[in-house]
């Protein structure tokens, strides 16, 4: 894939940060394996919204269902012990890195440092609640991709400045019936983009009692904005978000505001798979990554080759004749699906740590808002 010349802005694979969120114990949480009985407190969601609500092309997406209102997945008990593997010293250490796009986010853990967390996300349970919710069977995308964790944090002083800045400025808008750019808008916790995959969930790790803002924002397809209400602690928003643009908005109110992202891909595979890797390249181990990427890709290719050869020779024991036309349209498929493949595994030399390019960017609005033009 050729690479333009780019120059890396000064940010820090893993920044250092603050210890304004304190590690947990485990000594004071039960240490039992992740159990959907005890585990899981899942409540419907009340609403969800199609692709064709967003007024999104037709076709766009591999499911017709958008976004769904937050809902209750983990008890209570199931958010501690995240939070207490999530930031363990081994997990801060090893595991936390910056971009453009945000300043604090911690990925590739779960697997290595976090069995609670994953086994929460690869039991069977979760996997049909979100996949009932996402209107197609689903599968986490790679273990990698298991719990990337989003974290903004504050200090009691700077929550209580935001606070006042706020109801002061809110205060002046009322008096005077004006109303300018909405304040969450300034300083978004995840800049606008798209997802490397096709679904996300997206859960709520911190107390929202006295949060205001937090939401998500998606651009429709008319260029409008749609906002989703943040969850509260312990809930979940599911997304189809490889084909929508949105931006995690800031929140006041509290000192911290933690999410956790587990990307999903369709099961089945004679889905089409979508996955790119330009928000994910520049804030990973790359031969973890490519590794994954690659494993999965191959399973899917070994499937639908051996179902293809299936399909061969059943027709020629039934005496059917061979069709040529099927079967180069099925190699011109796979010849489209090897070279999306090699074209989003850039070499590592040309791959700049936390720089992140507007590629994955839809609109002419986001990627003139990214470059600094109204």
């Amino acid at each position: 894939m050729a690479t333009a010349e780019v120059v890396s802005p000064k940010v820090e694979t893993h920044p250092h940060v603050e210890p304004v969120i304190q590690a947990m114990s485990m000594n004071t949480l039960s240490t039992d394996d992740f159990d959907p009985k005890k585990h899981i407190e899942f409540t419907p969601p009340a609403n969800t919204l199609s692709m064709s609500d967003l007024k999104l092309p037709e076709g766009t997406g591999v499911s017709p269902f958008a976004v769904s209102d937050p809902f209750q997945l983990f008890t209570q008990e199931a958010v501690l012990r995240m939070r207490a593997e999530i930031f363990s010293k081994e997990v801060l250490e090893n595991c936390k890195y910056s971009s453009n796009l945000a300043q604090c986010q911690l990925r590739g853990f779960a697997a290595k440092y976090a069995p609670f967390v994953y086994d929460a996300w690869k039991n069977p349970e979760t996997l049909a609640i979100i996949s009932k919710i996402a209107g197609v069977a689903l599968v986490t995308e790679m273990d990698f991709e298991i719990a990337h964790i989003n974290i903004s944090v504050k200090s009691e002083k700077q929550k209580a400045e935001e606070l006042e800045a706020y109801l002061d400025r809110k205060l002046t808008e009322d008096d005077e019936g004006i109303a300018g750019c909405p304040w969450e808008d300034d300083k978004p916790i995840v800049d606008w983009h798209t997802d490397s995959y096709p679904f996300v969930c997206v859960t709520m790790l911190s107390d929202c009692t006295n949060m205001i803002g937090g939401e998500t924002a998606l651009r429709t397809g008319d260029g409008d904005v749609v906002k989703v209400r943040g969850p509260q602690m312990g809930c979940a928003v599911v997304l189809q978000g490889r084909y929508i643009e949105h931006q995690a908005l800031r929140a006041l109110g509290s000192t911290e505001r933690v999410t956790m992202v587990t990307s999903f891909r369709p099961k089945c595979h004679t889905f089409r798979d979508d996955t790119v890797l330009t928000t994910v390249r520049p804030i990973s181990v790359l031969s973890e990554l490519y590794y994954q990427f690659s494993e999965y890709r191959l399973e899917i290719l070994e499937e639908r080759i051996r179902n293809q050869l299936k399909a061969m020779r059943d027709a020629e024991r039934s005496g059917r004749k061979f069709n040529t036309k099927a079967l180069k349209a099925f190699l011109h498929d796979q010849e489209m699906f090897l070279a999306h493949m090699n074209k989003e595994m850039i070499d590592d030399e040309f791959v700049i740590k936390g720089s992140i390019d507007d590629s994955h960017l839809l609109s002419d609005f986001t990627k003139n808002k990214r470059k600094g033009i109204e």
